[in-house]
């Protein structure tokens, strides 16, 4: 039997030292997705009433297809964080939160290769 104090236990967990980067990543992550919005706003109402070819003209030009490409990366990236903050404050089971940022991970990278995947194929010919 040891004699320890509940923060002398706490003591030997350390620190992870992630904390300020994952902190900062989701705070310039959410200050890009402004001006992103914006223009994913934007291309949206210019888009309204327009056909197939009018909107895969607009999405193949050299300024909109890189731009609604970062804007799914930023907007992917920006939701996993905040899905890992989540699961990280939220899920007390170890299993289970084993299991949610695994699932997290893999649907993120799914959603941002198929988004970008999408804009590629409407870029370059459909």
């Amino acid at each position: 039997m040891r004699l320890r104090t509940p923060l002398g236990n706490a003591r030997g967990l350390g620190s992870a030292h992630e904390g300020t980067e994952v902190f900062w990543t989701q705070r310039l992550t959410s200050i890009a997705s402004i001006p992103l919005t914006f223009f994913l706003v934007g291309s949206c109402l210019y888009l309204i009433g327009a056909d197939y070819e009018a909107a895969r003209a607009f999405i193949s030009s050299v300024f909109a297809a890189p731009a609604l490409i970062l804007v799914v990366i930023v907007f992917v990236w920006h939701m996993c964080i905040g899905m890992e903050e989540i699961l990280v404050d939220y899920v007390h089971s170890p299993a289970l939160k084993f299991a949610g940022l695994i699932f997290n991970i893999f649907f993120s990278v799914f959603l941002g290769l198929t988004g970008v995947y999408a804009i590629l194929k409407l870029s370059f010919g459909a």
